[in-house]
């Protein structure tokens, strides 16, 4: 494998010479700029043989970089050779000063400006000036040139989201949106987030891993109207009626040329989510260009009445899933059966595929033993999944999409027997969850400012945990949806009805465990303060799961957390007990009962 990256990094650094480039920047991206990235985009990888989420290598013309997360510290020196690429920190070693540290007065640094937002261009663009440096943006990605026998994009079709499940038409979407681009003084709105416009035209698609989104960029014109540019090969009939009128479909090659006609108009983008070339595009074709947000972003979080039926539908099914599974490795261990990350993960969705809804997972599940739990995106699939081993915890945060409706949910639980450390670190996490789950708060209110309800037990005793406490979830969508989250800093968004978010607390101990527990939960008008001062607003459980009560330390709990905990387990058996049947049943009754 190395000598075929040297030879790769070779053919590169042809290309550079040809363009007199002193470095190539390789995002882990593609044009679309989302979370997930299929195979055929894969360009990080095929430079470096680094298969992980999050990343970036840069090549000079004597060697190269690669900038990972925590997360990937052990697996990309498996995975990439030191000899070709110097290791460095994704976080820690900011990329565009280095560069500027690293290369000479007036060198040329080239990028596909497909694979950055606008923002980072116009960032990278005034450090570099301002340091003697040049951005050179190239016609042709250099990778894309020597990849041979590269993996041919998804054929698979477009689906056609039944208006049954998205309970509101594509019309009735596109006018409503349309009024907020109309308001802006705009003519119409760049739409690249490929969850936006598959939500907006009712479309579903199976063009990206774990994400049921189709390939495409899309113009929202002021009227209503929309093109879509996505591969119209893999458009089924009957779509033009499924949509509504005023829907075109073109080849994603037209996409310039409909850019470059809306010269001397006003267009709506997104500068950090939108790649850089489509703005400039349209910019140097004479588009002004009218930085905000997607228009449709806040529209899609706040799930409508058949959307939120179909997430408590889905749930419960889940519920019933995940607790069969749960039933299962509780027997295994009993009989003395120990399996490996992996298995666990397959026998999880095997419980899932008896779901005539269920379509895949929604993100890669994170099944993790013992030390392997304290990374907190472990990847089972990125080395050698490890083993069962008694006295110690198992991590499983999984999700599934179904046509009703996206999961996603984490549960730490015991193997044989676990110490008094672990129930009490356990204990502060559930403590936390429970704080967050009980909060009621104004409208108006973000998650960021909830964030430290989850956190404030840990903190006590001196613990925190280094990612965000919730996250956005589409509506058999993205797992992971914006523009609402819980979290230390991000964006300031109001947390309105309708929204789902998890509630997903944890602490991880480096080498030696980690605990997570997550329910996704909905935001509603709060039920016992109705007619009061302020319009208050809750959260609702979705997730029915049970938590691990050999996990938990009653001693550390108030009478109040006491209730909060047993009310939630009567919650799920009353849901999953019709589902569940006779040592399944029997499992989920004693796993429910009072502490």
């Amino acid at each position: 494998m190395s000598s075929l990256i040297a030879t790769r990094l070779n053919a590169i650094r042809t290309e550079m010479a040809k363009h007199d480039l002193d470095a190539f920047i390789v995002p882990r991206a593609d044009e679309y700029l989302g979370e997930y990235v299929p195979a055929h985009n894969e360009r990080l990888h095929w430079i470096t043989g680094f298969t992980g989420s999050a990343g970036m290598a840069i090549i000079l013309k004597n060697s190269a970089a690669i900038f990972t997360d925590g997360r990937y510290t052990v697996q990309v020196r498996q995975q990439v050779n030191a000899e070709l690429f110097e290791y460095l920190s994704l976080t820690d070693t900011p990329q565009i000063q280095w560069l500027i540290e690293t290369l000479p007065n007036h060198s040329r640094i080239g990028i596909d400006s497909r694979l950055h937002s606008l923002s980072w261009y116009q960032a990278a663009q005034s450090a570099f000036n301002n340091a003697d440096l040049s951005l050179v943006t190239l016609d042709s990605n250099p990778i894309d040139i020597h990849w041979n026998n590269r993996p041919k994009a998804s054929s698979s079709p477009a689906i056609l989201f039944s208006n049954d499940y998205a309970g509101e038409t594509s019309l009735n979407k596109r006018t409503r949106i349309a009024s907020k681009i109309q308001q802006a003084g705009a003519n119409a709105a760049l739409i690249t987030a490929l969850d936006s416009f598959c939500w907006l035209l009712n479309l579903r698609g199976q063009d990206v891993p774990r994400l049921p989104v189709i390939l495409g960029t899309a113009l929202l014109y002021r009227d209503g109207s929309v093109q879509l540019f996505t591969d119209i090969s893999k458009l089924p009939k009957g779509i033009n009626e499924h949509v509504g009128c005023g829907v075109s479909f073109l080849p994603e090659t037209a996409l310039k040329e409909a850019l470059t006609a809306l010269s001397n108009t006003l267009l709506l983008c997104d500068p950090d989510t939108s790649n850089a070339w489509a703005q400039l595009t349209a910019k140097n074709a004479g588009v002004s260009l009218l930085a905000a947000s997607c228009p449709i972003a806040l529209e899609k979080a706040q799930k409508n009445a058949v959307e939120l039926a179909g997430f408590k539908a889905c749930h419960i099914r889940d519920g019933a899933a995940v607790s069969r599974f749960l039933a299962w490795l509780d027997n295994e261990v009993q009989e003395n059966r120990f399996h490996n990350e992996a298995q666990l993960s397959d026998k999880l969705e095997s419980f899932r595929l008896a779901d005539p809804l269920y379509q895949q997972p929604s993100f890669d599940t994170i099944s993790a033993l013992g030390s392997n739990a304290a990374m907190c995106h472990y990847n089972h699939n990125n080395g050698t999944p490890a083993n069962m081993q008694l006295n110690s915890l198992y991590l499983v945060d999984s999700g599934a999409q179904y046509f009703d409706g996206t999961t996603d949910v984490t549960r730490t639980v015991a193997i044989g027997n676990v110490t008094q450390e672990h129930k009490k670190m356990v204990t502060l996490v559930l403590k936390g969850h429970i704080a967050l789950d009980k909060a009621k708060f104004p409208r108006g209110t973000s998650g960021q400012q909830l964030d430290g309800f989850a956190r404030q037990f840990l903190w006590q005793h001196g613990y925190d945990y280094d990612h965000g406490t919730g996250h956005g979830v589409g509506h058999f969508l993205n797992v992971h949806e914006g523009p609402q989250r819980i979290a230390k800093a991000g964006q300031n968004v109001a947390l309105l009805p309708g929204m789902i978010v998890s509630n997903e607390p944890g602490y991880y101990r480096e080498d030696e465990f980690g605990i997570r527990l997550e329910n996704l939960v909905t935001v509603q008008t709060c039920q016992s303060l109705i007619g009061v001062e302020r319009d208050m607003l809750e959260f609702k459980a979705l997730t029915l799961i049970p938590m691990d009560k050999r996990l938990i330390d009653k001693n550390l709990l108030t009478k109040e957390e006491i209730t909060w905990l047993n009310d939630y387990h009567q919650q799920v058996f009353k849901a999953l007990a019709p589902l569940m049947h006779g040592s399944d049943l029997d499992w989920l009754t004693n796993a429910t009962t009072a502490i």
